[in-house]
């Protein structure tokens, strides 16, 4: 299996800290932010890497390599202009068709064994599966409705069955998933997102989606607050300081 990890954003949202440095470099734990998503893939067995590159993408290419301190070998996907997540990874289709690959975003840090994913892809059979988190008290916007069997019925308000997908729970998307090589009928070369765009397209057509819930600690950092919030965390989960 190959993984891709989505890393070419502009991390406006950090401003002015990715002014100068790209988002996947920012320094978490003493380590660079997308060391933890190389490692998530790493652990899995997973060897072959390809990484979206736009902004600042010299830097990302100077700090990682080859890959070879992260245990993979990488590849790089250069885009002239942001593709968004299904465009970009549309563009690296050459390096990723043939088999299941999993897509991780850079800017998360997720404890827990992407085997555990990988094998649940497997048996379901599905086209896509979804890392996902329980999301009770609709927080957040993703509105990932799944049932018992983990089927996904509804993605953003999008769904064939609605009467029967809003009493489903509700989940967001939790930054990973594992896709079927027959995912690229639904990915053109242009710029779209995978979950806005193409996501609602395969729920239409009947494609088997599913949603497996993640239940180990899990931190996006694409805020401020959400990053400075993160580095104490996981600085504390990883024994670098104390959690007083």
């Amino acid at each position: 299996m190959r993984a891709m990890i989505l890393a070419a954003g502009l991390g406006t949202r950090l401003r002015p800290l990715t002014e100068t440095t790209p988002k996947p470099l920012l320094p978490v734990a003493g380590r660079p932010l997308v060391a933890y998503a190389l490692d998530l893939v790493a652990r899995a067995g997973i060897r072959e890497v390809v990484l979206n590159v736009h902004y600042l993408a010299e830097q990302i290419r100077a700090a990682l390599g080859t890959g070879d301190a992260f245990g993979v070998k990488i590849s790089y996907s250069v885009e002239q202009q942001l593709l968004d997540t299904g465009g970009g990874i549309a563009a690296a289709r050459q390096f990723l068709e043939g088999d299941s690959f999993a897509v991780v975003n850079a800017d998360v840090y997720i404890e827990g064994d992407l085997r555990e994913l990988l094998s649940f892809h497997r048996k379901k059979g599905a086209l896509m599966s979804l890392w996902v988190r329980p999301d009770p008290d609709a927080a957040r916007k993703d509105d990932v409705r799944a049932d018992s069997t983990g089927r996904v019925h509804a993605i953003l308000g999008h769904t064939t069955a609605p009467l029967f997908a809003n009493h489903l729970p509700r989940y967001f998307y939790a930054s990973v998933m594992v896709c079927s090589p027959e995912i690229f009928e639904f990915l053109p070369l242009g710029v779209y997102s995978l979950t806005r765009d193409v996501l609602p397209r395969i729920l239409a057509a009947g494609k088997p989606v599913f949603a497996l819930e993640h239940k180990g600690y899990w931190r996006v950092l694409d805020t401020h607050e959400d990053f400075q919030a993160g580095c104490r965390e996981i600085a504390v989960r990883r024994g670098l300081i104390s959690p007083s």
